[in-house]
């Protein structure tokens, strides 16, 4: 006697979150992007740009934690900033110009990595030094709480909020490469009769910048979805 057993369907396709962004630098972004997708080799797929964007914030971590003894690795992590815009960026601009759309592990590979690659570079700026660790971690935590909110509001509200007023990522790169520049060559300042650490004001302004993303993020999408599914 021979049993058949029907494959399981593979579950629909869920519609892919409408992208937001609307940053300082986001059309002009969108250019060179489009630019650089039409000369990727064949041979480079947009996996590859992910791995590059991963390995580029492994590596900011890694002279992040060095610089303390060698200052000048804060040039590097400006380069490694750099080679993380190039593969965090252009990886999704590939597969839309070449037409091998995978919307959901797209989605799923670009939130992971985003992580991973913030764990790693802010870890690496609390050994450094150049900062109080409890604020390079509160940093972290808060990051990783907005990105949570992000991925849950383009789950229930099909928005995939990229860019939050003037900045989203690759503005928030350009003025951390800004502050390593300022860093290198003003470590500390006087203020009220004291030294303090230049990281630390930028940390701590840094930090209040997210928790208000945060909360304001969070309670415009609970409105939406109260108002939505109203009883």
């Amino acid at each position: 006697m021979t049993t058949e057993t029907a494959a399981s369907p593979a579950p629909p396709l869920a519609p892919s979150p409408r992208r937001e962004l609307a940053g300082l630098t986001a059309a002009a972004e969108r250019r060179v992007l489009l630019f650089l997708a039409a000369r990727v080799p064949a041979r480079i797929g947009p996996d590859h740009l992910t791995v590059l964007g991963l390995a580029a914030m492994i590596g900011a971590g890694l002279a992040y934690a060095l610089s303390g003894r060698w200052p000048v690795l804060l040039l590097a992590v400006d380069v490694a900033l750099t080679l993380n815009w190039l593969g965090d960026s252009l990886d999704g601009t590939l597969a839309r110009y070449r037409q091998r759309l995978r919307p959901r592990y797209g989605f799923y590979v670009d939130h992971i990595v985003d992580a991973f690659g913030a764990l790693f570079m802010l870890l690496g700026l609390a050994a450094s030094g150049w900062i109080a660790p409890w604020l390079a971690i509160a940093l972290l935590v808060a990051y990783l709480l907005l990105s949570v909110n992000i991925a849950l509001a383009a789950s229930s509200r099909g928005t995939f909020k990229i860019s939050y007023g003037l900045f989203g990522g690759t503005e928030l790169r350009i003025l951390l490469a800004l502050v390593n520049g300022a860093v290198l060559l003003w470590p500390t300042f006087e203020m009220a009769g004291r030294a303090w650490r230049t990281f630390d004001l930028v940390g701590s302004l840094a930090v209040a910048g997210v928790v208000i993303a945060l909360v304001r993020s969070t309670w415009q999408n609970t409105r939406a979805l109260y108002e939505l599914e109203r009883l």
